[in-house]
């Protein structure tokens, strides 16, 4: 059994910036936010600022599962925003075809063994689905799957980019 780190938060986490992975992990953040913020500001008739969200969702701190966990998510991601997609052609009032989704997505997820990015998927889902002060359109929703999709092509961009300074620095 493994002992409880006993260190003050403080100090774990002053030790934990200094910490070459953890910063190439903030700059990848940073990185990808400022990306996908330009490209919200460049193009503003469209939901892109949903990718800055997707993005964020997608990048792991630690270089480990540096491409796994974000392929994995990027799939989540995919099955979350399809369901949502799906989700808005269900004849029910919005918070029983949002149950729906959620059900949906936490099934799909299961099945396709994305457990660990489950969150990620119902992330996505809400992102597709709530349209709070648009009229509801299917076109909007299929606006935010592009937003999701190209938050999460960013982050496996930057992934494979820094992948060779994380391997760097682990080594």
């Amino acid at each position: 059994m493994e002992k409880p780190d006993k260190t003050p938060t403080l100090l774990r986490i002053k030790t934990e910036i200094w910490n070459t992975v953890f910063f190439l992990y903030l700059l990848k953040c940073l990185v990808g936010t400022i990306f996908c913020y330009a490209l919200y500001k460049a193009i503003p008739q469209y939901h892109l600022y949903w990718s800055i969200i997707s993005l964020l969702l997608v990048l792991a701190p630690d270089w480990n599962n540096s491409i796994q966990l974000p392929l994995n998510r990027i799939k989540a991601n995919l099955t979350g925003g399809i369901v949502g997609l799906l989700c808005f052609f269900i004849p029910f009032p919005q918070l029983i075809s949002l149950c729906i989704g959620v059900l949906a997505t936490i099934l799909v997820c299961s099945f396709l063994n994305y457990s660990q990015a489950t969150r990620s998927a119902l992330a996505a889902l809400v992102i597709v689905f709530i349209q709070e002060f648009e009229s509801a359109k299917w076109s909007i929703a299929l606006e935010r799957i592009f937003s999701v999709i190209l938050g999460c092509l960013v982050a496996l961009a930057l992934t494979l980019i820094f992948r060779v300074f994380e391997e760097k620095a682990a080594s």
